[in-house]
């Protein structure tokens, strides 16, 4: 099984840039975005269909303020959108695919960007995320989370960490977040799994320097249920293509999806 997950920072762009025609050749079994900002309206439009994929959505109140979407080979056995608390389901910032044993879901946090508003919203996200995560770690079932956290959690998934410890997405807050949500819940960030290295980033500022400096952060995870640990073969961040501010993040799985 190999899961795409990938921050289109708004569909339209990312699909002028040659997103779908590099989807459609990776032989993905899901691919799961984030950040679509547009309609399931627009996203009904033939433009976004992957040949071989069904494609569902998860529009944001106001379409340009988030939205997720999923494409997968097999027609799940069940669709759900939302998470039941106000700063995920007004922008459309999650939908959950179920198949047989396993459970896939994309997710977008709020970026914290944006000034104090934005990063408080985004720490309202993180407490009533936690809150379901440990909820679902009750569940029979195993579960794959491919977010778009916007928090590098350790040293290594930063250039230059020092000069970032005041900065949203890496904040003191955050990362005690990530020690949560890995640590003491015991969530499996799948790249993690498969390589050890720094400079292993999907994330860099608009700017040529940080491209050409690798000025990166690692904001974009798979986080697995730990019964999925065995079950990871490999994973990479390609750089390119790009065909947003973030890199896909491929991983494959020793996992056969089915119904």
């Amino acid at each position: 099984m190999r899961i795409i997950s990938v921050n289109v920072n708004g569909i339209q762009a990312a699909v002028e840039r040659g997103l779908l025609s590099w989807l459609q050749a990776q032989n993905a079994d899901v691919i799961c975005l984030q950040d679509t900002r547009a309609s399931a309206f627009e996203l009904d439009d033939p433009t976004y269909q992957l040949d071989g994929y069904f494609l569902y959505t998860s529009e944001a109140e106001v379409p340009s303020q988030g939205g997720v979407a999923l494409y997968s080979r097999l027609q799940p056995k069940a669709v759900i959108g939302g998470l039941g608390f106000e700063t995920a389901d007004r922008y459309g910032r999650y939908l959950q695919a179920d198949f047989d044993k396993v459970s896939i879901a994309t997710l977008l946090l709020p970026s914290g960007q944006g000034g104090d508003e934005s990063l408080n919203q985004k720490f309202k996200f993180m407490d009533d995320f936690a809150r379901y995560l440990e909820k679902q770690r009750r569940k029979r079932r195993e579960y794959i989370y491919c977010g778009s956290l916007y928090v590098a959690h350790q040293k290594q998934d930063v250039k230059n960490w020092r000069d970032c410890q005041q900065l949203p997405g890496f904040l003191a807050p955050e990362r005690a977040w990530m020690d949560q949500i890995i640590g003491h819940m015991g969530y499996v960030d799948a790249l993690r799994e498969t390589s050890r290295e720094g400079d292993l980033y999907s994330w860099w500022p608009d700017s040529e320097q940080a491209e050409m400096l690798n000025l990166g952060w690692r904001f974009d995870y798979q986080l697995l249920t730990p019964g999925m640990r065995r079950f990871v073969r490999n994973a990479r961040l390609p750089r390119q293509p790009r065909f947003s501010q973030h890199a896909p993040l491929i991983v494959d799985y020793d996992w056969l999806l089915s119904l």
